[in-house]
């Protein structure tokens, strides 16, 4: 109302009382004279550009020291996936303006993966069965182009070349693809590599690197992120009752086990659920468990809403 009797009687928008608004929306214009000209603004994106360049020269020094460190005084993979979940976590949190967190995120992953390489040179595995563009985005994504990348046709592929090696990754799917079999049944043995990531780790509907992939390598216990717990399970009697009655406790991937004429499962158990409430479960809905086995784990997903543009 008084909006509308201020234009009839004056021709103009009421203006907003100055100490009614926050400090962040009173915007002021700067003289004319004060006006950065496009030289000034690329020469200050020069020297921000120069800045990150020197920080990240910077960082292969620490990096350099560390190797020394760790040849004295720690052994084990250059794989820290709890480590780089928390350092994935903390840029989402602070990232903000117009840079999209696509390409931060990226950036990041290079860096991380990079560095990881320099310590202790390793290869990326990865299954082409589910699409060869999209598992090569994913492994790009996330590992850029200085970790050699190895094509495979099949998981069980891809978990032989990195149980034969001292320290590669592997990259599968994290569902069922077509005739590839309970391929998690090679990480059972007390000395094969593990499950330890799940990419990608920020989750939103338009990724441009979605497809869902395990890694699988051996990470130091120490370093092991453990939210996620990932569970071989053998059952018979699997069918569609046993399927409904476990879907709401843990994301669940089942092959055909022809061994005990009944299903493979691998079973991701979020934060708190347990193995013993899915055996008990699956045992109410009329399947047998033949047998449980700890494959690996890894940090909980990050989710970003679709509508996030961090």
């Amino acid at each position: 109302m008084f909006r509308t009797t201020l234009l009839r009687c004056t021709g103009r928008e009421p203006s907003p009382e100055p100490s009614l608004l926050p400090e962040h929306m009173i915007m002021t214009q700067p003289p004319a004279s004060q006006v950065p000209s496009l030289a000034d603004l690329r020469r200050e994106i020069d020297t921000i550009d120069e800045t990150i360049h020197r920080l990240l020269m910077q960082r292969g020094d620490i990096i350099d020291r560390l190797i020394s460190v760790k040849q004295t005084s720690e052994t084990g993979s250059a794989f820290r996936p709890a480590r780089e979940a928390d350092m994935m976590r903390r840029l989402v949190d602070r990232h903000h303006g117009i840079l999209p967190l696509d390409t931060v995120e990226s950036i990041w992953r290079v860096i991380i993966a990079t560095f990881t390489y320099v310590q202790a040179p390793f290869a990326v595995h990865a299954d082409l069965s589910a699409g060869d563009a999209h598992m090569r985005d994913s492994a790009r994504f996330h590992f850029g182009f200085t970790v050699p990348f190895q094509p495979h046709m099949g998981a069980a592929s891809v978990v032989a070349a990195v149980s034969e090696s001292k320290g590669d990754l592997g990259l599968v799917p994290a569902f069922a693809v077509g005739s590839s079999g309970a391929w998690w049944s090679a990480l059972e043995f007390d000395s094969a590599p593990k499950i330890i990531a799940r990419l990608p780790f920020v989750d939103r509907h338009d990724h441009p690197a979605a497809l869902p992939v395990f890694v699988i390598s051996r990470a130091a216990a120490d370093a092991m992120a453990t939210e996620v717990e990932v569970w071989s399970v053998r059952v018979s009697g699997w069918g569609a009752a046993a399927a409904q009655a476990v879907a709401p406790l843990a994301d669940i991937v089942a092959v055909p086990d022809k061994a005990f004429d009944g299903a493979a499962l691998l079973v991701s158990l979020p934060p708190g659920g347990s193995i013993e409430a899915i055996v008990t479960t699956l045992i109410k809905a009329g399947a047998s468990v033949r047998a449980t086995t700890l494959v690996g784990s890894h940090a909980t997903r990050y989710r970003v809403a679709a509508n996030d543009r961090r």
